[in-house]
């Protein structure tokens, strides 16, 4: 075949993302408002949803080799769940650590492991890309939306170009991000909506009703990011998708109530804090 006829217009498919957020926002109840969602635990969050609202999940994870299992059944074996939840990659981070020492007794750190010289640190980065890998296949076999969970941290920012900074970033290190955030179709940051009061002089205060929104666009504040062109934060409403019908894959959710229009994202942070391989199908393996 002529590589010239394999040229074509690329078709919608599924979306792979990645919600972070500080504690009690409600990452894990957004991610499973994604249709009929499977769960993989690194930690158990989902006491946050109602038990009669619970979507299905694989029992918490207790070490690495059974998330490598967990990948592959959901691989090889013929199933109606449309999402795959990853909740979170933060606890992974924690889980795959441990399995590095364990396999280098040692080493008294992740840093000291393998000799040092950063081989910890990357061992368990390579473990993080594999992750992706095999949610890489769910995505494009299986036509799974992807969602991974991250906790938030505040991080500085030292560009030579401009002034130092401070932003909302995964709570990861440095080498295990990339394939959590530069290999994803969006980047979501949830939030509580804050209102900062207190007259010139007097200590101000920070103070929320609870609302929340998620923010996708592209900020200063945060590693927000999205390929659908949306610019403006959305509301977060309980057991609603506030993706739905802006990309691929997610219908529009129907609202009983007035809806409010939502300010494009500020670029200034608010006060509030917020192993082994896989084998997959066909002898492919996930390294």
């Amino acid at each position: 075949m002529n590589i010239m006829e394999t040229i074509g217009k690329p078709m919608d498919r599924a979306i792979v993302a990645t919600i972070c957020g500080d504690a009690g926002t409600g990452k894990t109840s957004l991610a499973a408002t994604f249709p009929n969602p499977i769960f993989i635990r690194a930690e158990d969050g989902m006491q946050s949803i109602p038990e009669g609202q619970r979507p299905d999940a694989f029992p918490v994870l207790k070490d690495v080799a059974q998330i490598w299992d967990q990948l592959i059944a959901l691989l090889q074996s013929e199933h109606s769940y449309q999402t795959l939840v990853i909740d979170s990659v933060t606890a992974l981070e924690a889980l795959f650590v441990q399995d590095v020492l364990d396999r280098d007794k040692r080493a008294r750190s992740i840093n000291q492991a393998f000799g040092g010289y950063g081989a910890g640190p990357g061992a368990v980065a390579t473990m993080h890309r594999r992750v992706r890998k095999a949610a890489g296949l769910l995505n494009v076999r299986k036509g799974m939306h992807v969602v991974f969970v991250a906790h938030a941290e505040i991080e500085t920012m030292r560009l030579p170009d401009s002034d130092d900074y401070m932003r909302y970033s995964l709570r990861l290190p440095a080498k295990s991000l990339p394939p959590y955030i530069d290999d994803v179709d969006l980047v979501g940051f949830v939030k509580l909506v804050s209102i900062v009061r207190g007259e010139d002089g007097e200590r101000k205060k920070a103070t929320s009703t609870g609302d929340r929104e998620l923010i996708v666009a592209a900020t200063a504040a945060n590693v927000s990011k999205n390929r659908f062109g949306i610019v403006d934060s959305l509301d977060f409403v309980p057991g609603i998708n506030p993706l739905g019908g802006l990309v691929p894959g997610l219908p529009a959710p129907v609202r009983t109530g007035p809806t409010k229009a939502k300010k494009p994202a500020a670029d200034k942070p608010t006060t509030d804090k917020p192993a082994a391989d896989v084998a997959a199908t066909d002898g492919d393996v996930i390294e």
